[in-house]
C-alpha cells in the first residue's frame, strides 16, 4: 500500500500549491486511498523520492516565527506523473468494481 502514498501526495501539492510538510499530512489524511492510516515518516519518505525523480521541489522557508521549514512544489513532470496515476487508478477501480461485482454474483448465485 506504501506506493498508494504517491498519488495523493501528488495530489496534495496541486490542491495546496507550494506548501510544508506540515500541512500536507492533513490533506494526505483526508484524501487517502486505503483506510491505513499514512505515518508522517511515510510522507516525508515520499516527499523525498519524488524530490529525487523531479516531480517536486523544495526550498527552505525561514520564518521569523519559528524554525525553517521545508516548503514543497509540483513541478511539470510532477503534474504529468499524477495525470498517469489518476489513468492507473481509474483503471485499477474498474477493474476493481468489476471483481467486486462479479464476486457478489457469485455469492448470490449459490444462494
Amino acid at each position: 500500500m506504501y506506493r498508494f502514498v504517491e498519488p495523493v501526495v501528488l495530489f496534495a501539492l496541486k490542491r495546496k500549491g507550494e506548501s510544508h510538510g506540515y500541512d500536507l499530512a492533513g490533506v494526505v489524511r483526508e484524501c487517502a486511498l486505503t483506510e491505513s492510516e499514512i505515518e508522517r515518516a511515510s510522507l516525508y519518505r515520499t516527499l523525498k523520492h519524488l524530490e529525487a525523480a523531479g516531480h517536486v521541489t523544495s526550498r527552505w522557508e525561514a520564518d521569523q516565527s519559528g524554525p525553517a521549514r521545508r516548503l514543497y512544489r509540483l513541478t511539470e513532470s510532477g503534474e504529468q506523473y499524477l495525470g498517469e496515476w489518476v489513468e492507473t487508478l481509474d483503471r485499477l477501480s474498474q477493474a476493481m468494481a468489476r471483481f467486486v461485482a462479479e464476486a457478489r454474483s457469485l455469492g448470490e448465485d449459490s444462494r
